[in-house]
């Protein structure tokens, strides 16, 4: 979206405005005021003429031009209504030179999770990835895979839904006291970088918004079975918003992750390339590395695909 379009919305959220009012406040003239307000129209925005000028009296798209529209972080919008696949979109716009791009879709035709799993990701669910440029060593990229579980989960409670989070990657719902749950979102986050630094990364983000969960998976769930359909768009800016907050403050992201981890104080097994370990998850450090407490040792597992076992 243009700076001009992106200014005539800014003037219209703060009330009615004049078609002479808007163009001399913004230096253009007024048959491209009215240009712009058409676009907006096109775009889903509800936008009444009337004795006191423009009105927005509504916002019910999900488009770029509507998630762009009041939120409060520094994120372009690429949007599509299908697409392979956001991560892939988002590695293209990263080798260009892009960030604080978040490419969104209503669907994904080719989505995938962590070890190449598919991932189902029809429309109706929230699908986005965002291209970031962090100053940080890749030791330190795993804190983003945390936050934008934090940030998911956030979004989903607030959404009324009672959203936690398994190690490392998946943000669920808990289903019974033995551990048990099923999967509401995953996370998905690649990179590229040097030795000392990371060039840049992208945290893929898949949420079963408004699915219906019979169409889903198995130990699959949605925001719509669990609360109700959700404003996709007021979801993706809350989600984007909290993960900008998180980025910013890396040193907020453990906390904030262990008050919503399920995966803590859970029996867990967990395959790795150096071989499996099972034992009780008791923590994580602050590199987001999961501790586990074996018969013989405690280990410090920095990646690996964890699985919640029934208690002994």
């Amino acid at each position: 979206m243009n700076e001009t379009r992106r200014a005539v919305i800014a003037a219209l959220a703060d009330g009615p405005v004049s078609g002479p009012e808007l163009a001399g406040s913004l230096e253009i003239s007024r048959a491209a005021v009215w240009k712009h307000i058409e676009g907006l129209r096109e775009a889903d925005f509800e936008i009444e003429s009337g004795p006191t000028g423009y009105e927005l009296v509504a916002v019910d798209a999900y488009n770029a031009p509507a998630v762009e529209f009041e939120l409060e972080a520094p994120f372009s919008i690429e949007y599509h209504d299908s697409v392979g696949n956001t991560n892939d979109r988002a590695r293209e716009l990263a080798g260009e030179g892009e960030t604080d791009v978040a490419v969104l879709a209503n669907e994904q035709t080719g989505g995938r999770g962590r070890l190449d799993r598919e991932w189902t990701a029809p429309a109706g669910g929230v699908w986005v990835s965002v291209v970031t440029r962090p100053a940080i060593t890749p030791a330190q990229a795993p804190l983003y895979t945390l936050a934008a579980s934090v940030a998911t989960a956030t979004a989903a409670r607030e959404a009324g839904v009672d959203a936690r989070i398994k190690w490392p990657n998946d943000v669920v719902v808990p289903a019974g006291d033995d551990g048990d749950y099923r999967k509401l979102a995953g996370i998905l986050t690649e990179m590229e970088g040097q030795t000392d630094r990371v060039d840049w990364l992208v945290p893929g983000i898949g949420v079963n918004a408004n699915l219906d969960a019979d169409a889903l998976p198995e130990g699959a769930t949605s925001v719509r079975a669990e609360a109700g359909d959700v404003d996709r768009r007021r979801f993706v800016q809350r989600l984007l918003e909290g993960f900008d907050r998180y980025r910013r403050d890396l040193e907020a992201v453990v906390p904030a992750w262990r008050e919503l981890a399920l995966t803590i104080g859970q029996r867990v097994r967990v395959d790795r390339p150096a071989g499996e370990i099972v034992g009780e998850a008791i923590d994580v450090t602050e590199s987001g590395a999961l501790v586990v407490e074996t018969d013989d040792e405690r280990v410090t597992i920095p990646a690996g695909d964890c699985e919640h076992l029934r208690p002994v």
